[in-house]
């Protein structure tokens, strides 16, 4: 017996209109194929599916109960059909982003609200961790796309620039007398140091820094969060570090300001990551478009 679905959509539509000529319409064939089509699936059943009459055709017995079978099967896939083209058209479906919490706060909420916006329909998922934690999350399928701090080298990853982003040492009233003072390393090194406390990229960064010079860096203060760095500097604990473009609104009002030092910060670059030669999702596609 053969499995042609395209024999049971022709049946499909003959029991529902009850008409050759209406099924082969629907169905943009002629209505000689659509009686092909019939006779084929009825002497593959060895039974007969529908009385002939003057206005048309309608179902035998046994055809009745084949329909009561092939239409729940129609309307699931009408229903699939459905289903792929919202998510084509982005009516539906889901985004999951991985990366810290300061780079979705300070740097990604604007694209996020800007997509939301666009895109009503798309559930967002943001997974906050480390960089080697938004890797394993990548890697794992938990995550369409990874938001991180450069360089990411791993031949399983593609990885897109972003933004450029500056890191700098910041302070508040309680340190006056050192704005405007350019400070060596050493001199800086006399004040109360407030670094990120997880094992990030930017931590890594400034220690390598340091060491480069001959310095070992000892935060004195260690937090979990850049708006804890930003509010213990505020409130005079200590000199943090913290990206420049994160604090640009207490930097402008005045309630921080930049500690200067004889050597340059190199700048940071972020990166968007997604899995090397694995199909992107369209509500991802359609955000690192809009990130780009």
């Amino acid at each position: 017996m053969t499995n042609n679905y395209e024999l049971y959509k022709v049946f499909y539509w003959a029991a529902k209109t009850g008409s050759l000529t209406q099924a082969a319409k629907a169905l943009y064939i002629t209505q000689p194929s659509v009686s092909h089509a019939i006779k084929q699936l009825e002497d593959s059943f060895g039974l007969t599916l529908f009385y002939r009459t003057s206005k048309g055709v309608s179902l035998t017995q046994e055809g009745a109960v084949l329909y009561s079978y092939i239409e729940k099967s129609q309307i699931l896939i009408s229903v699939a059909e459905e289903k792929m083209t919202a998510l084509k058209n982005l009516g539906s479906g889901e985004l999951r982003i991985g990366g810290s919490d300061s780079l979705f706060k300070h740097y990604l909420l604007p694209y996020l609200e800007d997509y939301h916006r666009k895109y009503p329909g798309i559930k967002l998922h943001l997974n906050h961790g480390t960089t080697p934690e938004t890797i394993s999350f990548l890697k794992e399928g938990r995550i369409d796309v990874g938001v991180v701090r450069m360089p990411i080298v791993d031949d399983q990853l593609e990885v897109m620039r972003g933004i450029q982003l500056q890191d700098c040492f910041v302070a508040g009233e309680r340190y006056a007398e050192l704005k405007g003072v350019e400070l060596s390393m050493e001199l800086l090194l006399h004040y109360p140091i407030i670094l990120f406390s997880r094992n990030s990229r930017v931590r890594m960064a400034i220690t390598e820094l340091f060491q480069s010079y001959g310095y070992e860096i000892k935060p004195e203060i260690e937090v979990g969060s850049v708006d804890l760095l930003i509010e213990f500097a505020r409130k005079g604990l200590g000199i943090s570090y913290v990206t420049r473009e994160f604090v640009a609104k207490e930097l402008e009002a005045g309630s921080l300001f930049e500690i200067q030092l004889d050597v340059k910060l190199p700048p940071s670059q972020v990166g968007f990551m997604i899995m090397r030669n694995m199909p992107l999702s369209s509500a991802a596609s359609k955000f690192i478009e809009l990130v780009k």
